[in-house]
């Protein structure tokens, strides 16, 4: 199993870009290009209501966590956890419940992504989610099977199942983004409907990616074109 040294890790919340588009990943954190549009400040708002170290609630049966730093040195990702939860257990739960310093009995974790919007349709929430949920674990010591997302324009949490295939998915683009990290380089553009949801759509230029034609090639078509000429 590859682990990483500190040096090696990469931004965590960077596994939604790679989900989203390897290219607007590479175009974010290797060229380190960002535009802000509607969807960017509505999400960051609704980030900076959750993201709060100073609001940690403690009630008998529940301790909630904000803004958690979270590292991974086995997918190689650092970053931070909106909220965990720890619900209270009076009894362990192997390989489920920790310990909490200056708290009586076990603690089950449970990580929450705040998001803007609806739920997708593709997968880019839920593999951030299990990313920050595979960081938990090997902090803390424990599985955790399910996490949730949160939705602002829903108001509803939507409970993921951390499934094999999910994880599986998750570690093969942590992969990716440690791959693209160590070549220096961004992918071409791949054209797709995902495009007109992009921020950065402006930097990338996705049709003039797909229509230009390799300097070689282009020389050798006009060096037949004056051939034919004289």
């Amino acid at each position: 199993m590859t682990t990483y040294i500190e040096d090696d890790l990469l931004l965590l919340s960077g596994i939604q870009h790679m989900a989203f588009c390897e290219r607007q990943w590479a175009l974010i954190h290797l060229e380190q290009i960002w535009d802000e549009n509607v969807r960017t400040v509505e999400g960051k708002h609704l980030h900076n209501r959750a993201d709060d170290p100073f609001t940690d609630e403690s009630r008998k049966t529940l301790r909630v966590v904000r803004s958690m730093p979270v590292i991974s040195q086995y997918l190689g990702l650092r970053g931070v956890v909106d909220v965990v939860e720890f619900h209270h257990n009076d009894e362990e739960r192997q390989g489920e419940t920790c310990r909490l310093k200056g708290r009586k009995g076990w603690w089950k974790p449970a990580p929450i992504e705040y998001k803007r919007g609806r739920p997708k349709r593709d997968d880019r929430d839920a593999v951030q989610l299990c990313a920050q949920a595979i960081a938990l674990e090997e902090m803390l010591g424990v599985s955790i099977p399910s996490g949730f997302l949160y939705y602002g324009q829903t108001k509803h949490r939507q409970q993921i199942d951390l499934n094999l295939p999910l994880r599986q998915h998750t570690m093969e683009l942590a992969g990716k983004m440690h791959r693209l990290a160590r070549e220096g380089k961004t992918p071409k553009a791949p054209k797709g409907r995902h495009c007109s949801l992009c921020s950065l759509k402006e930097h990338c230029q996705p049709y003039l990616m797909l229509h230009h034609r390799p300097v070689k090639k282009y020389l050798e078509r006009m060096c037949r074109i004056e051939g034919e000429e004289l």
